[in-house]
């Protein structure tokens, strides 16, 4: 869908855009303080917006836009968008760990939850959220005595990583562009 942008003595019609991706480890999403690289200058799509957060240490798969209506649709945790994130750890989790993480646990006095679990080889595990608190999955780790040494995130509900190398992108059309709009209530683009 286009969008009519209308400014004194200019009309112009933009479409819409959806890129997936690669943010290396060391960019801010969102609000760079000095010396730091910011989403917008280095991923070669300067008028897009990132949706959502990741963290300057974590790195993967983060959705570049210019359609603000997505923005709520996808962060909301009352919509249930699923993350999947692939985590490398410094020690094997143990059953006692597992139990607490899938139960959930309380850090800073906030409940954090995930959706799924799976241990994929003792230094590295799979987990999905629902929800995106403020370092939700280091908290989580960190809580039952476990350190993250790379957080990549692989996917964004149906938006995977896949072939993407840091730094790289590609643009959300076709059907791939459909079923994301239509999974987040906007079945018409």
């Amino acid at each position: 869908e286009d969008i009519e942008i209308y400014e004194p003595g200019f009309r112009e019609k933009k479409a819409f855009e959806y890129v997936a991706y690669y943010k290396p480890r060391g960019i801010i999403t969102h609000t760079p303080q000095k010396k730091e690289q910011d989403i917008r200058a280095v991923s070669g799509h300067p008028d897009l917006f990132p949706l959502g957060r990741l963290d300057k240490d974590s790195e993967g798969l983060i959705v570049l836009t210019n359609d603000g209506r997505v923005t709520e649709r996808l962060l909301h945790p009352r919509f249930s968008h699923e993350k999947e994130y692939v985590i490398s750890i410094n020690t094997p989790l143990t059953g006692q760990m597992k139990d607490a993480l899938v139960r959930g646990v309380t850090s800073d006095g906030e409940r954090l939850t995930l959706k799924k679990l799976e241990v994929l080889d003792p230094a590295t595990i799979s987990i999905i959220l629902t929800e995106g608190k403020k370092h939700q999955v280091r908290r989580m780790l960190e809580s039952v005595g476990v350190h993250v040494t790379r957080l990549v995130r692989v996917r964004i509900m149906n938006i995977h990583l896949g072939s993407l190398k840091e730094g790289e992108s590609r643009e959300l059309k076709g059907p791939a562009r459909k079923s994301f709009l239509r999974e987040i209530g906007l079945p018409n683009g």
